[in-house]
Parts: C-alpha cells; structure tokens; sequence
C-alpha cells in the first residue's frame, strides 16, 4: 500500500535526518521510496518541508495537494501552512511548540503558536498533538525532538515500519554515542 508523507518545520529542528530514517525503514521492508526536500532558508529558521513516497509504482517523489496520508509537523505554523496536502481523512502529528520567527520576535508580534493549534483543532482531521519541548527535557536534549515526532508518527498506525525498525535504522545513521538518547526519544511515548 503506497503512502505520502510530508515532514515540515523549521531549519535546524531535523527534518532532514527524519526523512532519511523514514525512507531507510521503508526501504528495509522492500518498499520502493521516492523524496524530495526543500530547504531554501533553513539556516535562517526558514521553512523545511520533505516529501516522501513509499510502496510501488512510485514515478515521482512530489505529491498534489489533498494526497498527504500525514503530516509530521514539528513547529504549529508549518503544520498549518502544508495543510492543503493532506487528504481527507488524514493524519497531522504536530509539535505544540512554536520556533518564533526573528521577524515576529523583533516586532514582538505575539505569535505563540496557539491559534494555529486552535486552527487545527477545527479542522476535520485526525490530530495528535505532542508536547515535543517538555518530553525533549525530561529526555535531557532539545536534538531529539525528531526522533520524538518520528516514534509518536509510528505509533499512530499510518506509517508502514515498527518502533524497532526506526532504531535499527537510526543505529546505522547517527553516532555511537547519541544512538542511547535517540532511542529512548524514539520509544517514548508522549
């Protein structure tokens, strides 16, 4: 069964390492898997966002809008930007704690990331909200936030590969010394 997967965030929060994972567990299980990233201001705290494809007969790793199965967001925002993506019925695992752009920190704006969660919550989808700050301290490292939204979308039954075949994955990937700390991220549960 073929599934579209679209990660979104902000620079620096590890999206891109996410999307690898995703893709090396798919491929593990025999699955044919196409992505895509774009980064453009990333390094600034611009908008990330990666498109994946997994299963068969996959030509393109791009997908229309209304074709997400789900959207792993990890900043409030993004989840609502890349919205028009999912498709009815879908999923959004989203991070409940907003990156404040510099812009809106310079005026102080007030952007606190709340109405966009209130947003979501009146849409007509399947919402799992994740509290990625507070479980990223009780873990002892802001760098696992990825790992912690990549466990909670496992969980959630959309994506095609276990728990145990994301830290297989993550062994592989990441150094010796943080493999410990990421799976715990990966195995807790929010």
């Amino acid at each position: 069964m073929n599934k579209n997967i679209l990660l979104c965030g902000v620079g620096g929060q590890g999206i891109v390492l996410t999307s690898k994972l995703t893709a090396s567990c798919a491929m593990e299980k025999g699955m044919s898997v196409m992505s895509a990233e774009t980064i453009g201001m990333a390094q600034k705290g611009g908008s990330v966002f990666s498109f994946l494809r997994l299963g068969e007969n996959i030509y393109s790793p791009m997908f229309g809008k209304g074709q997400a199965d789900i959207i792993i967001a990890f900043e409030p925002a993004e989840a609502v930007r890349m919205l028009p993506y999912l498709k009815k019925g879908g999923t959004v695992i989203v991070n409940t704690n907003p990156v404040i752009p510099v812009t809106s920190a310079l005026k102080a704006s007030g952007y606190c990331g709340t109405e966009m969660l209130e947003y979501l919550r009146k849409c007509d989808i399947k919402l799992m909200e994740v509290d990625g700050n507070k479980v990223c301290r009780e873990l002892g490292s802001p760098k696992v936030l990825n790992m912690v939204m990549l466990g909670e979308a496992i969980r959630s039954g959309v994506l095609p590969f276990t728990v145990d075949d994301a830290v297989d994955a993550m062994k592989k990937t990441v150094k010796p010394q943080f493999a410990e700390l990421n799976e715990k991220a990966l195995r807790n549960q929010n």
